[in-house]
């Protein structure tokens, strides 16, 4: 029995460690057009920069707890100490880093909330299979379908919804993923730092041809958005 725990604390190192060497390769080969840890927005900042702090935590816990049971498989039972060691910073160590970890989501996501804003911009965007059409408030009777034009610079409110079953709205770069639900409407805050265009998915399996339904937002300048705005209708 002695035998067949420490062959599944060793299979489980084993597979811990190969995760930890294999992410830094997997995250590379990420195309960076559709990755969240290549962003291009404030809102998609904040959403990286609290991926890579609990990646962090977790592989502190992970190192702390195996460093632990590697120190097990070596002392001999019955030492004074093994209690404080395993039961105690075995326990406290993780709890303490997850509430930190915790404690810090909470406050990040504050930065993610729609605040009012003297520049902010309103669109629309709903769902169906497969598309999407977009509207805009800045010029009513507007629709585009498959490219959402918003101003980069600005922070630009999406409401989102779906005109038959549960899609997702998902723009990796710009900001996190927000549900298109039928009868209701999601708001998503987005805003691109520079002009260009950012890759769009629905992220929400919603049938057989969810793989391909995509969109592109194109970020314009001042004098591009102007112009987008006035140009005759499609």
């Amino acid at each position: 029995m002695v035998l067949g725990l420490h062959l599944l604390v060793r299979h489980r190192l084993l597979r811990g460690w190969l995760f930890l060497l294999t992410t830094p390769i997997l995250l590379s080969g990420c195309a960076e057009d559709l990755s969240a840890v290549h962003p291009a927005g404030p809102a998609a900042e904040v959403i990286a920069r609290l991926w890579w702090v609990m990646l962090a935590g977790a592989t502190a816990i992970f190192l702390f707890v195996t460093g632990l049971l590697a120190l097990a498989m070596r002392r001999r039972p019955g030492g004074g100490s093994d209690r404080l060691w395993l039961q105690g910073l075995g326990l406290a160590f993780p709890l303490t880093v997850l509430a930190a970890l915790l404690a810090y989501g909470l406050t990040v996501g504050e930065a993610l909330l729609p605040h009012d804003h003297p520049e902010r911009v309103t669109v629309h965007a709903e769902a169906r299979q497969w598309a999407w059409r977009f509207g805009y408030e800045d010029r009513p009777g507007l629709q585009t379908e498959d490219i959402l034009h918003i101003p980069a610079g600005r922070p630009v409110d999406v409401q989102i919804t779906s005109a038959d079953v549960i899609h997702s709205f998902w723009v990796p770069r710009l900001a996190g993923k927000m549900d298109a639900i039928p009868g209701h409407v999601n708001l998503l805050r987005i805003e691109a730092r520079a002009p260009g265009d950012y890759a769009g998915v629905s992220a929400e399996f919603s049938g057989p041809g969810y793989r391909t339904h995509a969109f592109t937002v194109r970020a314009h300048d001042a004098a591009g958005w102007q112009a987008f705005l006035e140009a005759p209708s499609p």
